[in-house]
């Protein structure tokens, strides 16, 4: 491999990573352009750990006979059998050893060193090179501190000196790129984690200024827990966590599956937006997605009490109105989050399911924009909602209809 074909592939890498290919493409590229120059492997695996609330990290695997990379996400390696593959394989090695490469041969000794080499050894491969490229203390985030590469070769003569000490000075290359790709994946996943798909996708895209706001039509959600604060005061502190968390898995993952966005926990308390470009569509949406929490909440209390666990309910007030949607806050700390009056007589409406000992109560509006549906609907009076001028009629769904 000459020196100009060295210098064109990590200009080529370099390109790609600017560009913010994915990082199946850049392993693929990479990989398949060392293949055409000569170097002869066999398989290829790139990994790092990342940032992600399920997920500890990704590996980007190339073998010569598929035409593509594959991708893989792994969960956490701290118990289990991930934890004894981690600890038993060459790379915890190298991280505990402080070195950047490993290099062994794949024969009858070498394979009793590391378990994945008897694996290595059936499929034909006979040389391993496992390289680190480490991050400074400054470009880690949080266990996303360097780039973890395997290399091997079927060849019967194995890899030659000059062979990896190409790999050696081509995979920082490759692993900014990937590091690049890595970085951003991260920021979206952090923001719209925190801050709510829809509203993490604006902030990315650049609407940060505070008072950057759009004036939108929105079906709104509110939900908290029935006797929330009984059972924080009677059980155990660390069944408070799990509690919560089990509820926020049944009501959001239904409010996603139905095209809505969360964007803020209350306490107990859930605060959703079903964006109403078509009102009707918007309200269905909604309904659909309060039906199926119900169910959802009800085979969890199922489980949960068959546990020994406690076990609550929801109370869900859904409203249509138009909101200000975007940055508000102070210079130092913003939020991404709707305020108007509707948000307001949202939260109100939710309250009053317990004086209406209703599980759920639909405004007057929300009710009206399914006019089609309106034999689904039962009146269950006029309530004064505090901070709201006019009394309110409220609606729930007629168990009959």
């Amino acid at each position: 491999m000459r020196e100009a074909e060295i210098a064109a592939l990590a200009a080529w890498i370099a390109e790609a990573g600017l560009a913010g290919r994915a990082e199946t493409d850049m392993v693929a590229g990479f990989c398949d352009r060392l293949a055409a120059l000569g170097l002869p492997l066999v398989r290829v695996t790139v990994f790092n750990d990342t940032l992600h609330p399920v997920y500890e990290g990704r590996a980007f695997r190339w073998d010569r006979e598929k035409a593509e990379a594959t991708l893989a996400e792994y969960g956490r390696s701290t118990e289990g059998e991930a934890a004894e593959r981690w600890l038993s394989s060459p790379f915890y090695r190298l991280v505990t050893s402080g070195e950047s490469m490993l290099r062994r041969r794949i024969d009858a000794e070498g394979e009793n060193e590391f378990p994945m080499f008897r694996e290595h050894r059936a499929a034909g491969i006979t040389d391993f090179v496992a390289i680190v490229n480490r991050f400074g203390a400054d470009g880690a985030i949080g266990e996303m501190d360097c780039v973890y590469s395997a290399w091997t070769t079927d060849r019967a003569s194995g890899f030659e000196d000059r062979e990896i000490a190409i790999l050696q000075r081509l995979m920082p290359f490759l692993g900014l790129a990937v590091k690049s790709a890595s970085l951003g994946r991260i920021a979206a996943t952090l923001v719209e984690t925190y801050l709510g798909r829809d509203a993490g996708r604006r902030v990315l895209s650049g609407r940060i200024a505070r008072g950057v706001v759009d004036r939108i039509e929105a079906v709104l959600w509110f939900s908290d827990l029935r006797n929330y604060t009984r059972i924080a005061d009677t059980s155990p502190p660390e069944q408070i966590i799990p509690l919560l968390n089990d509820y926020a898995d049944a009501i959001i993952s239904v409010i996603h599956l139905n095209a809505g966005d969360v964007l803020k926990f209350i306490g107990d308390g859930v605060l959703a937006i079903f964006p109403a470009q078509e009102r009707e569509r918007a309200a269905t949406a909604a309904l659909d997605a309060a039906i199926q929490a119900q169910r959802a909440v009800e085979e969890l209390n199922a489980r949960r009490a068959g546990e020994g666990l406690p076990t609550t309910d929801m109370y869900l007030g859904l409203h249509i109105g138009e909101v200000f949607y975007g940055n508000i806050g102070s210079k130092e700390r913003l939020d991404f989050t709707i305020i108007g009056p509707a948000v307001n007589e949202v939260s109100r409406i939710a309250a009053m399911c317990r004086s209406a000992d209703q599980p759920l109560l639909l405004s007057a509006a929300f009710a009206a924009s399914l006019a089609d549906q309106r034999h689904r609907f039962v009146s269950v009076g006029r309530y004064a909602l505090r901070g709201v001028g006019r009394p309110q009629e409220l609606f729930t769904l007629d168990p009959e209809a």
